[in-house]
């Protein structure tokens, strides 16, 4: 019987007659046996395996460096090493899969910059490894949330023809010939001759379609890949990414926070208990600090603050940003850095931001300058959630529209939902992969997904 190399390392008893597999990390030969320490990806820690030269076997081991892949067989056995309370005394020695000596992946440090380069291998440090076991815990705690919730999980177009933030930066789905495309009378693109009949796009986020369904449903979130066409090389922005995106309906602003602050402090919770070895790691090589603030936000309320006063707090600061503050403009990271990290030392939900900032679907306030909008900003990576009240009142909407110079013909559909049955409803998007940032200290988003797609990178 096969077991994982984490399952060997929290027996609580010895074992006989059981297998192992994985990828060598280091190779130690002495006089008579070999020490061989394996990795098969269940964990951070490897296992040392002793592999006598006499085994069935154990003339590959001169072929056996780091990277090749091995099968043992033999006996879980109490280490007398220190550091390790098990080992493992192998009966037959399999070379599975030879890595020669150009494997990238020595037993040195890699920087982040080099590591981006092999990203078919890099999964295999310490560092990505870590972070996707991770993702994966993650990935379920999410799911986990909005379960013991009442939350209907559902799947939103990847393909659309609607930009929700109304920013245009989409990209095209098309099987028109890029080189020579059919024309209409007018000599441009014909787009009923492709293949929807009309321009198509990948999706920038699936909230429109959300609230639809939370129409039905009641309240719902959907789970999946999303894609912006922004040609930005920040730190902070991928052109594909995972978003987290519930809708609720008979929910308003308060209740929409109330939902977001809560999922981000089940998320910290999640991973300081299923994730601690990979935490600890994190918090000794890469960001020094980690776990103290995790602890801090899974444990401390959040603060709450109004756009307005946020402004106000930033220009009494005294602080020379890059950026100058200034009402009626986004806040930029470093203004939100300033907020959650220096001024408020916790997670902040910013909300009532200004209409002209914000696209056409959040809810007006009564005093028409600003929009049941709110950000919510944690330490070190700044906007993690972003979302609002949804704006249920059809005239307000179609104004709104209007004004964002929208073809309402086109969004029919979506001013159908206040038409029949209109209802108060808020929802939010969570960007997983900054959520990921935030709790593995990454100063990267290059470093949180497996294979970031950015400008220029496919």
């Amino acid at each position: 019987m096969r077991i994982k190399v984490n399952q060997a390392l929290v027996s609580e008893k010895a074992q006989t007659g059981i297998e192992v597999a994985g990828w060598v990390r280091t190779k130690r030969d002495a006089k008579g046996f070999s020490f061989v320490e394996i990795n098969d990806g269940s964990c951070l820690k490897n296992l040392q395996a002793i592999v006598d030269h006499t085994l069935p076997g154990a003339e590959t081991l001169a072929d056996v460096l780091t990277g090749a892949s091995v099968r043992l067989v033999g006996d879980l056995v109490p280490s007398p090493a220190k550091g390790q309370a098990w080992e493992f005394k192998a009966t037959t020695f399999e070379l599975v899969g030879k890595a020669d000596a150009t494997y990238p992946l020595q037993k040195k440090g890699h920087t982040p910059e080099f590591l981006r380069t092999i990203p078919h291998l890099r999964a295999r440090t310490n560092r990505l490894g870590s972070t996707l076991r991770v993702r994966s815990k993650l990935a379920m705690a999410v799911h986990r949330f909005f379960q013991e919730r009442g939350f209907a999980y559902v799947h939103t177009p990847v393909i659309t023809a609607s930009d929700c933030e109304g920013a245009g930066e989409l990209f095209r789905v098309t099987t028109l010939d890029p080189l020579a495309p059919e024309r209409d009378a007018s000599g441009k693109a014909d787009w009923a001759k492709d293949f929807f009949g009309r321009q198509s796009f990948l999706t920038v986020s699936g909230q429109l379609e959300g609230e639809t369904l939370a129409s039905a449903l009641g309240d719902i979130y959907t789970f999946g890949p999303t894609f912006r066409a922004e040609n930005s090389n920040t730190s902070r922005h991928a052109s594909e990414f995972w978003m987290i995106e519930p809708e609720m309906s008979f929910c308003d602003l308060k209740g929409d926070m109330d939902v977001a602050e809560a999922l981000v402090q089940y998320l910290v919770r999640a991973a300081l208990e299923e994730c601690a070895e990979e935490l600890a790691f994190f918090d000794a090589y890469v960001d020094k600090g980690l776990l103290e603030r995790l602890r801090l936000v899974a444990e401390k309320p959040f603060a709450r603050v109004s756009y307005t006063e946020a402004v106000d707090i930033l220009l009494a600061s005294g602080r020379s940003f890059e950026f100058p503050v200034k009402w009626g403009e986004n806040l930029q990271a470093e203004h939100e850095r300033f907020l959650t990290e220096t001024h408020f030392k916790c997670p902040v939900t910013v909300y009532n931001y200004p209409k002209t900032a914000k696209p056409f679907y959040m809810r007006q306030n009564d005093d028409s300058k600003t929009v049941a909008a709110m950000d919510l900003l944690v330490p070190g990576v700044g906007e993690i959630v972003g979302g609002s009240q949804r704006e249920e009142r059809l005239d307000r909407l179609e104004a709104a529209m209007s004004e964002h110079g929208l073809d309402l013909q086109a969004y029919a559909w979506y001013t159908d939902l206040r038409r029949f049955g209109t209802v108060p409803h808020a929802g939010f998007g969570l960007g997983f992969e900054r959520m990921l940032m935030f709790v593995t200290g990454e100063g990267n988003i290059r470093d949180v997904i497996a294979y970031p797609r950015t400008p220029g990178h496919a």
